[in-house]
């Protein structure tokens, strides 16, 4: 049983905060013990761990000094070091003053230490971002593994109208006549599945129990949702996983590819759905939408969309994937979110696509609730990708993110002095305003877009 798909019973609103508030704190937790963990390793004494901001719920020190504390507001947190002002990590000059003329001490505050291990402990927070996607990553993919050849059945998904012979375990040889070729050689599974016939079923050649034979079943790509994009229109509407859509406008429909054509033609007018759940064909009217997407040459087009994802009529057999193997596959995904991030951002600086791709807090909650809505899995998916996105906001050369801290040491590894002390305030308190004035932005474009 998977409990994270139960607790949308909890309330809607109630819901959504909480998983918001999971989210976030899952990492935040991990960037700010990144600081903390190498701040440590390279001798910065931290004097306060807190998640979150504002008034105190639950604090302790640690047997080194360390205050760990909970705040009320969960939207947020910071490590303070010795010799910080703030949570930016702004210049204590009175602190600096008193260390001054003890060395040891002076070596314990994150602006006296060497200028090694202060870029080692400001780089790390976003670094623990990426590892924590990673092994996210990792693990998924473990879980899932990768899909055994010869193609087997796993389990059967339900179908309505449809005579399904095929059982766990067949192996499938060919599908209306045309031999399956391996699921790893993506042209040749691109064109096999592009030249199958459409019709509510077809006949499948299966090796059963060391014995060769030919069954019914349903085709191999039917309307069926595998899942549900979030904010999207199928969202909106109560479209859920599971469903299968059989008509749109009347018109019967047997393939995934079938409604995807209907969709794209139709140019962003209401379609009628038929949709068969549990048994029961129920009637929705929803309108598509356009939706800017990635393409494999690392620009965007701009498609009209409903927000479902289809899949095959029954859950592939499996085989465990190494562990190496998934390591390098979570890299993998990690770097393919960071290329997929800048590419939006380049694109909506240069207005090849809408600012209102850019999501606030309200569009993060709306998404983290329906990511947990749809199974342990896809909320796992969605902290690893918003970890990923965090981690590289956290690198841009803004003052008062970690990126601009490392642009100040870069210059003082370059020049051989720090940038004067007064002309560090002005750059921190331009780059907070930056900053919450993107924050501001974006919450626009939830409330507007």
């Amino acid at each position: 049983m998977d409990v994270i798909s139960l607790l949308p019973q909890v309330g809607g609103l109630a819901f959504t905060i909480i998983t918001f508030v999971a989210v976030l704190s899952v990492i935040v937790a991990v960037h700010e013990y990144g600081h903390y963990i190498v701040g440590r390793w390279s001798g910065i004494h931290a004097e306060v761990f807190s998640l979150g901001f504002g008034p105190v719920l639950w604090s302790r020190v640690d047997k080194r000094g360390t205050r760990w504390q909970i705040a009320a507001l969960p939207f947020g947190g910071f490590v303070k070091f010795l010799g910080d002002s703030n949570a930016a990590s702004g210049k204590d000059a009175d602190a600096m003053a008193a260390a001054e003329g003890d060395a040891k001490a002076l070596r314990r505050t994150m602006h006296g230490a060497p200028l090694w291990a202060r870029s080692a402990t400001v780089a790390a927070g976003p670094v623990f971002n990426f590892i924590l996607s990673a092994v996210i990553f990792c693990a998924i993919l473990m879980a899932e593994g990768t899909i055994r050849e010869p193609l087997t059945v796993g389990s059967v998904m339900p179908l309505p109208g449809v005579e399904n012979q095929l059982r766990e375990g067949d192996e499938i040889l060919a599908i209306a006549g045309s031999d399956v070729p391996d699921f790893s050689d993506r042209d040749a599974w691109s064109d096999f599945t592009e030249a199958l016939p459409i019709a509510q079923d077809l006949t499948y050649t299966v090796e059963r129990a060391g014995e060769v034979q030919q069954v019914t079943g349903p085709i191999l790509s039917p309307p069926l949702v595998r899942s549900v994009a979030p904010r999207s229109a199928a969202s909106d509407i109560g479209i859920a996983q599971g469903d299968v859509i059989t008509a749109v406008d009347g018109q019967p429909i047997f393939a995934f590819s079938e409604l995807k054509d209907l969709v794209e033609s139709g140019e962003g007018k209401v379609l009628l759905l038929d949709i068969w759940r549990d048994g029961q064909t129920l009637e929705f009217a929803l309108a598509p939408r356009a939706t800017d997407e990635p393409q494999p040459d690392g620009g965007f087009a701009t498609q009209w969309r409903i927000g479902i994802v289809g899949g095959m009529a029954f859950d592939p057999g499996t085989e465990t994937m190494g562990l190496g193997e998934a390591a390098w596959g979570g890299v993998r995904q990690v770097a393919a979110v960071i290329e997929m991030s800048l590419s939006g951002l380049k694109h909506m600086i240069t207005g090849a696509i809408s600012t209102c791709n850019l999501s606030g807090p309200i569009g993060i909650a709306e998404t983290s609730s329906s990511m947990a809505r749809q199974g342990g899995e896809s909320f796992l998916r969605f902290i690893a990708v918003i970890s990923t996105a965090v981690g590289l906001m956290n690198l841009f050369p803004v003052p008062a993110l970690d990126g601009g801290h490392l642009v100040f040491y870069a210059y003082e590894a370059v020049v051989g002095r720090p940038p004067h002390d007064r002309a560090l305030q002005l750059l921190m308190t331009l780059g907070i305003a930056l900053v919450l004035t993107m924050m501001l932005f974006a919450l626009g474009n939830d409330i507007f877009c």
